[in-house]
């Protein structure tokens, strides 16, 4: 889906913490509720332990968002599965910097896949590794947990989303970020530079597709936390 590019905060719910049984109705309910995009987390039990879905999962889903899939492929390799990601509808396709040897040529595929390209950095990787890449990528994902499973505690990498935010300059690039995304964490990472926030469990918490209002409630809590330190 093409949108013009913005620095607003956006929040993007993983749909890891939803119903795995009911994810086309998890998905219209949490963008009925003001969610900005929706987050896909794709683990292969190899780059990440855990598994998760694959690219039949992204299709079935699609029809149900209408707003922008964004598919976090936690994977390696990456190449091999971009066109099928692509094909199910993926809006934003990131592939991690550490999953392989050639990232340059991943990102080269995403576009030519159709899809934006991210590019994501486990905690231990430096900003500094991104910043060949930057001319490919429309989003920089700067993870705040190690990837692999949700409702970890959040991992300060501010220093990081500054340091980046200071080399991306005015070129149209998100910054984003996953991982133990919370009313109180959001305020950090967006004071830092960051605009696309995903939040998993601090999103669903306490509601469900069939009562969703604790979803809206969630989601403004964030959005208003992370947009308080513009105010």
């Amino acid at each position: 889906m093409t949108q013009p590019f913005d620095r607003r905060i956006k929040i993007a719910p993983s749909i890891l913490a939803a119903d795995f049984a009911s994810f086309g109705a998890e998905c219209e309910a949490i963008e009925a509720q003001g969610a900005d995009w929706v987050h896909v987390d794709v683990m292969d039990g190899h780059f990440v332990p855990n598994i998760t879905f694959g690219p039949a999962m992204c299709a079935a889903i699609r029809p149900h968002i209408r707003g922008v899939m964004d598919v976090h492929l936690m994977i390696a390799p990456v190449d091999p599965y971009i066109d099928a990601f692509a094909q199910a509808g993926a809006d934003v396709i990131t592939a991690h910097v550490e999953a392989g040897p050639h990232t340059h040529r991943t990102l080269q595929a995403i576009r030519a896949a159709g899809a934006r390209a991210g590019i994501a950095l486990n905690p231990g990787t430096p900003a500094a590794a991104v910043e060949p890449l930057l001319d490919l990528a429309d989003l920089v994902c700067v993870m705040t947990v190690n990837p692999g499973f949700g409702g970890q505690k959040f991992i300060d990498q501010t220093a990081k989303i500054r340091a980046l935010r200071a080399m991306i300059g005015d070129r149209p690039i998100h910054i984003e970020i996953d991982g133990g995304v919370d009313p109180a964490t959001a305020p950090l990472v967006a004071q830092a530079g960051a605009d696309v926030l995903v939040a998993g469990s601090a999103v669903f918490r306490g509601g469900s597709a069939a009562e969703p209002q604790a979803y809206g409630d969630n989601i403004r809590a964030i959005r208003a936390a992370a947009e308080g330190v513009y105010a």
